[in-house]
């Protein structure tokens, strides 16, 4: 009888301590990488060593994966090496950023790829072929993860890319196709929200939706800490190209997630390479026409709208134009240091393939074309040449307009009742109020204009030029 006892209370003791095993599910996150392929040895190597002790470990993007990088976007098929790159090490997901959208090869480069685009909010007509899946469910040793993906819209209902680039494809709210899925949650041990709506809306879905246990953020190239925790919500989010990726452990007990860490990995700084990557990525970068040399940078470039000061300039020089304006979002570069400019240096600052155009505007029928461009928010205002913009801030939201006083170089005021030759891309045309029939497009890309331009200049020094500046009143 006691062997009978000792035997039960053996059987009973295992069973507790199977109920009671802890288990964790460990997750690689990435953010707005923006086509740096030669990180990629690094990240693949980083993924071998983690697989190599999680096998079930999990990759995922939170969109924008092109768009940045002539070695991926200029390929045969635009955006082809970022996704080569993506299913040779092994990405599990990725959600839609607006980025995708920059070209027309977003259908192909789904069929391409050995992971699912996870995007809750978008659809599309069968020719467009914009193949996603709303949801997925992921088994990790056992447990079940749900994964929700959802896209930023902008004021028009649209992700943030040329109107041209989205044609046959329609978006919803993200609120609304997210409210649709709490059922999962019931049915999945982790539920996460793989979001490109930017660090303020993944707060904001956070207190909405508290039965998300991570959102992996993107968008917004917001770099957080690993403690931000919103209505019991753990959001996690890198700044772009590469900034940090993201290594989160969530444990369970019981079925029950007892704690939830997100640690930030620098990954351009990880000493180990994967040798197979590497040969992949020196392949994709062998094409010499990226290396030719155009100018040289007397100085640093050392903000954006000292670049953005320098492309106005090419396309004024260019086109004849008194006047040029440029979206701040079509300045891909932070900053260049002294010395040469090359081709690859000139699609990187400007990727986006978009057409110069000519308009035919009065001083107020340009000051509308900005305003209306930039929703009076301070970091939409363009850059321009031929001129320069006096803009007084809203005391009470100083990131908004309150007005703006167009000034000729000298500085005196503009003439607004004057006509002008304006240059811009055709972004700016398709985002902002023109008058009807006012643009006539070149069919010359930006970037032709900017490579004539330096080629022209051999030199060019931009350092501390403003043509933008800010009163606070």
């Amino acid at each position: 009888m006691k062997k009978k006892f000792a035997f039960l209370w053996l059987v009973l003791t295992l069973a507790i301590t199977v109920s009671a095993e802890k288990r964790e599910i460990h997750i690689l996150s990435v953010n707005d990488m923006h086509a740096q392929i030669g990180v990629f040895p690094q990240l693949a190597a980083l993924i071998d060593s983690l697989r190599a002790v999680d096998p079930s470990l999990l990759v995922f993007s939170a969109g924008d994966n092109r768009t940045g990088n002539p070695l991926n976007d200029k390929n045969e098929i635009p955006g082809y090496p970022m996704v080569a790159l993506m299913n040779q090490v092994g990405f599990n997901g990725s959600t839609l950023g607006n980025h995708e959208f920059d070209v027309h090869s977003l259908q192909r480069l789904i069929g391409l790829s050995n992971f699912r685009y996870i995007c809750a909010n978008v659809f599309s007509t069968d020719s467009a072929g914009i193949r996603t899946v709303p949801y997925q469910v992921f088994d990790v040793a056992g447990l079940k993860v749900g994964v929700i993906g959802v896209i930023q819209l902008g004021a028009q209902g649209t992700p943030s890319t040329h109107p041209d680039n989205l044609k046959g494809i329609w978006f919803t709210p993200a609120l609304d196709e997210i409210s649709k899925y709490e059922w999962l949650s019931k049915q999945c041990d982790v539920t996460i929200l793989l979001s490109h709506l930017g660090y303020p809306d993944d707060q904001e879905m956070a207190r909405i939706f508290p039965w998300f246990d991570l959102i992996i953020g993107g968008h917004t190239h917001t770099q957080l800490k690993g403690d931000e925790v919103v209505n019991g919500v753990l959001i996690t989010q890198n700044k772009n190209k590469f900034g940090r990726v993201t290594y989160t452990t969530i444990t369970l007990e019981d079925g029950k997630i007892i704690d939830r860490k997100a640690e930030y990995i620098d990954i351009k700084k990880y000493p180990n390479k994967n040798p197979l990557v590497e040969a992949m990525v020196e392949h994709f970068s062998e094409d010499p026409k990226f290396k030719r040399v155009l100018a040289t940078a007397e100085t640093p470039f050392e903000a954006r709208e000292e670049l953005g000061c320098m492309m106005c300039d090419a396309f004024m020089n260019e086109t004849g134009a008194e006047i040029a304006v440029e979206n701040p979002g079509g300045v891909r570069l932070d900053s260049h240091p002294a010395g040469e400019i090359t081709v690859r240096d000139v699609l990187e600052m400007d990727p986006f393939d978009n057409n110069a155009v000519i308009l035919e505007l009065t001083g107020e029928e340009i000051l509308r074309m900005m305003m209306t461009y930039c929703n009076n928010i301070l970091v939409s205002f363009p850059y321009v040449g031929g001129m320069k913009c006096e803009l007084t801030l809203d005391k009470t939201n100083p990131t908004r307009i309150k007005s703006v006083q167009l000034l000729t170089p000298s500085g005196k005021k503009f003439d607004m009742k004057r006509k002008y030759r304006v240059v811009t891309n055709n972004y700016i045309t398709a985002t902002s109020k023109i008058p009807e029939g006012a643009a006539q497009t070149l069919n010359v890309q930006t970037t032709d204009l900017i490579i004539q331009y330096l080629e022209k200049q051999k030199w060019v020094d931009y350092q501390g030029v403003r043509r933008l500046e800010i009163i606070n009143k």
